[in-house]
């Protein structure tokens, strides 16, 4: 049987997909969903790597370093490195082995993680557990996002005003639904136990948790420049779309909850805007097998807002983000946005454990502000790995600052929004030795 399954997302998962990076739509799969044997015998010894890397000890200390920092237990600092688009200067095309277009995804998946644990050698966590995503469609607010192009696709652009004009605008908008292709997830599913179920553990997950939509399709609806200008020249109308979208993401979540497609996050799931979930603080107590939200963590991040001052970020932003985080175990916040000067109205999200300090935040807050009550998500500018020869005593600096300005709180150091690295891959192995070289002089 023959799959062309092309994935359609609302429009703030377009935006997002172009401005963050974050969450990369399902691709399409044009496949027999029957791999050829070389494919085959190909993914089944990358995955029998990955599974002997999973059961090293020093997986093991990892995983329990992650989870006592985020038992808020330790204060001993994690590192974690995400090459994003780097990843395209380390994983070229004469890399993969693999003809079949999904083979090659999960080829690429699988040489990630052996590429994380054997080169860059940060303390993300390698396990044997391979994620297959459900294959869906979301038919979103019913605003399609208008964005023009500098050049090609994929390259700059500017997002145009899909609402043009509130009232006559908004009675065209719905609540996103989604529709689960439940026979190609299922068939997809069984692909992978048949490639090498016997190797890992291939379970369904998505990463649904990031419930900062409504931002992220605002501005994707508005363009930046009149989201900016509706706090002051229409803010009704501005509290009653995010109210509408709020309320629109809160169905979502009750009918990804009632159909039992949300998975647990509390372990190497990507957590936030950098890092892993592991916590014992999840699931809830009651839990009974079937995962809920207040079984899990949730994303949220208002980097959009940047410009806004915090007392606009409190009326507008705050009590939206309330609302959602009171329904989950854990909450992080925080993108590329300073926290430090929105503080008063962030410590009041409910279940708030993990915040992103941003490079453009103060790092001498840290210990006043997040102390041991909060883990810091510390990130670092990625600039210098953008050159091919890196200036290392300037990382240097940069690091031994961050560890030492930061000294007090929970920390992980996080080195992400890799643009490039210069096509040169050395540049994350180095920064991650000089980050644990200047983390081991402190602590």
């Amino acid at each position: 049987m023959s799959v062309d399954t092309e994935i359609s997302v609302s429009g703030g998962e377009l935006f997002r997909e172009q401005y963050m990076y974050k969450h990369p739509p399902v691709a399409q799969i044009h496949t027999a969903l029957k791999f050829s044997d070389e494919d085959k015998a190909v993914l089944r010894r990358l995955a029998e790597k990955v599974a002997a890397i999973a059961e090293t000890d020093s997986m093991k200390i990892k995983r329990k370093l992650w989870t006592e920092n985020h038992d808020l237990k330790s204060t001993y600092p994690v590192i974690f490195v995400d090459p994003e688009n780097g990843w395209n200067e380390i994983m070229t095309d004469d890399v993969f082995e693999c003809k079949d277009p999904l083979a090659r995804t999960w080829e690429n998946t699988l040489r990630k993680d052996i590429y994380s644990a054997k080169m860059i050698k940060d303390d993300r966590v390698i396990t044997k557990d391979f994620n297959v995503p459900w294959y869906y469609t979301d038919n979103g607010f019913g605003i399609t996002p208008k964005i023009e192009y500098t050049g090609q696709k994929g390259g700059s652009y500017h997002v145009l005003p899909a609402i043009e004009d509130y009232e006559e605008d908004f009675p065209k908008m719905h609540f996103p639904q989604i529709t689960v292709d439940w026979d190609k997830s299922n068939q997809v599913m069984e692909l992978a136990k048949d490639t090498f179920g016997d190797i890992l553990n291939c379970r369904f997950s998505m990463k649904w948790h990031w419930a900062d939509d409504f931002l992220n399709e605002f501005v994707a609806f508005r363009g930046m420049e009149d989201f900016m200008c509706d706090f002051v020249t229409d803010p009704e109308w501005i509290e009653r779309l995010m109210t509408f979208m709020t309320d629109g993401i809160m169905k979502r979540f009750d009918y990804l909850e009632e159909q039992g497609l949300l998975s647990l996050n509390n372990d190497n799931t990507y957590l936030g805007t950098g890092g892993q979930g592991y916590t014992t603080a999840l699931p809830a107590p009651d839990f009974d097998g079937k995962v809920r939200t207040k079984d899990m963590w949730v994303t949220l991040q208002a980097q959009e807002t940047v410009s806004c001052n915090p007392d606009m970020f409190g009326e507008f932003i705050l009590p939206h983000f309330k609302r959602l985080a009171e329904r989950f175990g854990l909450a992080h916040y925080g993108c590329c946005e300073p926290y430090d000067v929105r503080w008063k109205y962030l410590k009041q999200i409910p279940h708030l454990r993990h915040v992103s300090v941003s490079p453009w935040a103060d790092y001498k807050t840290v210990p006043d502000y997040l102390g041991k009550d909060y883990i810091a998500s510390v990130k670092l500018k990625p600039t210098p790995l953008a050159m091919p020869d890196m200036n290392e005593e300037h990382v240097r600096r940069e690091c031994r600052r961050a560890v030492e300005e930061t000294y007090g709180g929970i920390c992980e150091f996080v080195m992400k929004d890799n643009h490039t690295i210069g096509n040169n891959p050395n540049n994350l192995i180095r920064w991650t030795q000089i980050m644990r070289e200047e983390i081991e002089r402190k602590y």
